[in-house]
């Protein structure tokens, strides 16, 4: 494998020589050193983006959908292989890396269709002998900057569309998931047109910052934390680029009192503890019926022992290490500042004493909780769930918009009525009924209020790359009522 930045569909270190460690959070070892690039890389990355964009874009969308699917297809073959550096950087277990290969595959067939048919449209005229009509166009230059806990799924996001659409990009992963994106270039892109697809990597304060502030970037997508967000959004505006962000969530599960306990249970924990918590839609707050507020505590407990921690590579492994040292740290610290505030832990609380190294800490559930602890309004992206008792869904909805966030909410009912009533109700840009973390690659995907600005997925997806262009035709001949001089015939 090739530790280096992908540019021009060439190999090359960073501009000053220098490198820093990818590390393995099962081993926590060093398993290699990437280039730690600068603003000099970005510049080199950007000239090499925006050479390739007039051909690019100048292909028929059925050419580009052609590329489209022939990455798709190596992708898929080389599954296994990627699958493996995804578990060895992030710690995610192997069968959820393959599933992230398959979903990348399937945004690069889906958008690379999408994008042929969807090239503009006729819009009513204005008067007669006339048409209007409306063409999409790219941007130009991409940059997407990607997240480490899905780095090859949440690349196809902004990858599939970017491209379909006719845009160059530029990809800036994440310091912890270098590797990722770097081995599927390495494996993947080498027959792309050269400039269409590049990779630098380094960290956000030097490269990510140097890609957002240059003025031949139109564009930056970005998943991430809020805090991140914003500064992004503030060096944008500089040249009034467009942002698409999608940021962090504190997702809440609202169990009402004629759900089914088994099943709700099992929703929660799973979409709480799924990749170690370390998901922007993770469940990250439960509000239970009073009424049935002690079974479902219960069952939830049981279900969170149940969850099965241990080496990514193993078949029979549930969740793996937590990412990184850093985001471990920060689940130790938001569970001791839990129980400081008057937090119960029920089961978990600590890091798992199974293992002699890795990033491993246990499934925790708290009650007694408030809704002013931090642990309620603060992203903990932790496999952390605090639950809390409610009276009614007026309640649990009142609680549920109560954060800063509006990312997504599940509600498990068995009376649809009550669910969409509420969902009418819930700020946020997804609601799931019966099951939680749901997506369509059909609909669109995003965050309202601080969890972000933009959609990705859909047809909504497609349009966050493109610009429309009106183009109005007049074709009576003989019109002349709006020139000048002219007196009425």
């Amino acid at each position: 494998m090739i530790f280096k930045n992908f540019i021009n569909n060439e190999w090359c270190d960073a501009q000053n020589c220098k490198t820093f460690d990818v590390i393995n959070p099962f081993t926590e070892r060093v398993i290699t050193n990437v280039p730690a690039s600068d603003e000099k890389d970005v510049a080199i990355a950007v000239e090499a983006a925006k050479n390739a964009f007039y051909d690019w874009s100048n292909l028929t969308a059925g050419e580009r959908r052609d590329h489209l699917r022939a990455l798709a297809n190596r992708s898929r073959e080389y599954a296994e292989e990627i699958a493996k550096t995804i578990s060895s950087e992030m710690g995610k277990p192997y069968k959820d890396a393959l599933t992230e290969i398959d979903d990348l595959a399937e945004y690069l067939e889906y958008y690379s269709e999408l994008a042929r048919d969807q090239v503009g449209r006729m819009v009513a005229p204005v008067d007669q002998k006339s048409m209007s009509l409306v063409r999409y166009e790219p941007y130009g230059v991409v940059g997407c900057i990607i997240p480490w806990n899905y780095p090859l799924s949440l690349m196809g996001w902004k990858l599939a569309p970017a491209l379909a659409a006719g845009n160059t990009i530029i990809m800036k992963p994440s310091e912890i998931t270098s590797l990722s994106i770097l081995h599927w270039a390495e494996l993947v892109v080498g027959d792309m047109p050269s400039g269409v697809i590049n990779v630098i990597t380094g960290f956000g304060g030097e490269a990510g910052e140097a890609l957002v502030k240059h003025p031949q970037v139109p564009i930056i997508t970005f998943t991430g934390s809020v805090r991140t967000g914003k500064r992004i959004a503030k060096l944008a505006a500089d040249n009034l680029k467009k942002v698409s962000l999608e940021l962090g969530g504190k997702d809440p599960v609202i169990v009402c009192d004629d759900a089914d306990i088994e099943v709700a249970a099992k929703g929660t924990s799973w979409g709480g503890f799924v990749n170690s918590g370390q998901v922007c839609t993770s469940v990250e707050r439960v509000y239970v019926y009073d009424s049935v507020v002690s079974r479902f505590t219960e069952a939830l407990v049981e279900e969170a022992k149940k969850v099965r921690l241990g080496d990514p590579m193993d078949d029979d492994v549930d969740i793996g290490p937590m990412a990184s040292e850093s985001q471990f740290n920060n689940t130790i610290n938001k569970v001791r500042l839990a129980k400081e505030q008057g937090g119960r832990v029920l089961t978990g609380g600590k890091r798992s004493d199974q293992f002699d190294s890795g990033y491993f800490y246990e499934p925790t559930v708290f009650d007694n909780i408030t809704s002013e602890m931090d642990i309620v309004t603060e992203e903990s992206f932790s496999p952390v769930i605090p639950i809390q008792k409610v009276a009614s869904m007026s309640e649990a909805v009142e609680m549920a918009n109560s954060t800063k966030y509006g990312l997504g909410c599940t509600i498990f009912t068995k009376d649809i009525e009550r669910a969409l009533t509420a969902a009418d109700k819930i700020k946020s840009g997804t609601v799931c009924i019966n099951s939680p973390l749901m997506e369509n690659i059909a609909a669109p995907f995003g965050g309202m209020k601080q969890s972000g600005i933009g959609r990705e997925h859909g047809v909504e997806a497609l349009e966050e790359f493109r610009e429309a262009k009106h183009i109005f035709i007049d074709y009576d001949h003989n019109k002349k009522d709006w020139w000048f001089g002219e007196e009425d015939q």
